[in-house]
């Protein structure tokens, strides 16, 4: 049996096993936490049926924060002490700050805002730019815009600002997701943010579609004189809700030539409290253009593909333990994302124990690995074909009212 038919029969097991014991009140993830699969729906990361967080309100204003720190460890023990592959707890090793922050809102009536500040590692790797087109002016900034809903508009709101973007199954912030590491397809197939405008606004009883135009990906001043159109929609019923994302526009340094697709889709199963599951897929590609010689740079492929699928089943215990597998398969075909044309798989078995409303603690197990020699191993000279860490997490958060 091969690693990977392994994972998943473990992924269907723990399934299995855990159903019984599925009969108490669930817990859940902060309700709050910024990003997802869509700008202002329910998704995979955040618990259905969650109960209110610890209140923190100053008039109309509302307050809400975390603290989430970590020790990884990793089998490789490669000299960069770093897990290849992760976006936010990448260190490893060692103990580590993955992310201090606090959060100002005011719902719109009809005018809001939203302001997230923070540092630790999430924030450097969230704010990561290209050193020329960088700005310490942003790097402790996650999110802040203006929001604007018209009392006769019929539910329109438009956001402008630096906001997440609305593509993936799982958000910024370690509490509003079911595992503690983040997906191949969050770390690699999709941007962080955008800056711009969005709008977002409910059509008929379950369906909510929206219009961004912004700089691009991953920026606050664009790195070309093109924008980036992006499109949503979500449809939600008590049992599921299914989003789709569309983002489109010239991402090439310095030219308005050579555009960015990337599809994102996730469905969002809810059949009960105590047992939810999603399927998430990306696909996306970028024409690569160079300014300079009017065709890809030499070695660089005419047009980059990336594309991948990701699933989770949430198996809630009681009111203190959950359980979460997650399986995911991805192709870098053109080495975009990576720097390596190769194949890319992981399996990932998350327990939490919320220990009180507002503080928990999650264990981790993750298994990495590729059909190329790609992962650190001891000496910065040794490479072999995968990785396993194990994390532990602790995360203290507080929220506004709901």
């Amino acid at each position: 049996m091969t690693v990977f038919s392994k994972c998943f029969a473990a992924f269907l097991m723990s399934s299995v096993l855990m159903l019984p014991a599925l009969a108490q009140t669930p817990s859940a993830a902060d309700p709050n936490a910024s990003g997802g699969t869509a700008a202002n729906s329910t998704s995979p990361a955040q618990e259905p049926s969650a109960p209110a967080p610890p209140t923190w309100s100053v008039g109309p204003i509302d307050f809400s924060g975390l603290v989430d720190g970590y020790y990884s460890y990793n089998s490789n023990h490669a000299a960069s002490q770093v897990n290849q592959l992760y976006n936010f707890n990448d260190k490893t090793n060692q103990f580590s700050l993955n992310m201090a922050k606090l959060s100002l809102a005011h719902t719109p009536d009809p005018v809001g805002f939203q302001v997230d500040l923070g540092f630790g590692r999430a924030f450097e790797i969230f704010n990561r730019q290209p050193s020329e087109r960088a700005s310490d002016t942003f790097r402790f900034l996650e999110q802040a815009y203006l929001s604007v809903k018209p009392p006769k508009a019929k539910g329109l709101e438009v956001d402008f600002g630096k906001f997440v973007t609305s593509a993936g199954a799982e958000v910024i912030e370690t509490n509003g997701n079911w595992n503690y590491s983040r997906s191949l397809l969050f770390a690699l197939a999709i941007p962080y943010y955008h800056f711009g405008v969005r709008t977002s606004i409910p059509i008929g009883k379950y369906f909510t579609g929206g219009v961004q135009i912004v700089n691009g990906w991953n920026n606050i001043g664009d790195n070309n004189s093109g924008k980036t159109i992006g499109l949503t929609g979500t449809i939600t019923t008590k049992k599921f809700a299914w989003s789709n994302n569309y983002y489109a526009g010239p991402e090439n340094n310095d030219t308005s030539k050579g555009w960015r697709h990337l599809y994102d889709t996730t469905v969002l199963f809810t059949p009960s409290t105590k047992f939810n599951g999603y399927v998430n897929f990306d696909y996306g590609q970028n024409a690569n253009f160079s300014l300079v010689s009017g065709v890809a740079a030499p070695g660089v492929p005419a047009l980059s593909k990336w594309y991948g699928v990701a699933g989770a089943l949430h198996l809630q215990a009681n009111s203190h333990w959950s359980f979460t597998p997650r399986v995911e398969w991805f192709k870098d075909k053109d080495g975009f994302a990576t720097g390596v044309s190769q194949d890319l798989k992981e399996c990932t078995f998350t327990g939490e124990y919320k220990m009180v409303e507002g503080l928990l603690a999650r264990l981790e197990y993750r298994r990495d690995w590729t059909n190329q020699p790609f992962f650190d191993y001891g000496g910065v000279l040794a490479s072999k074909k995968s990785q396993n860490t194990v994390t532990l997490g602790v995360l203290a958060y507080f929220g506004p009212k709901r």
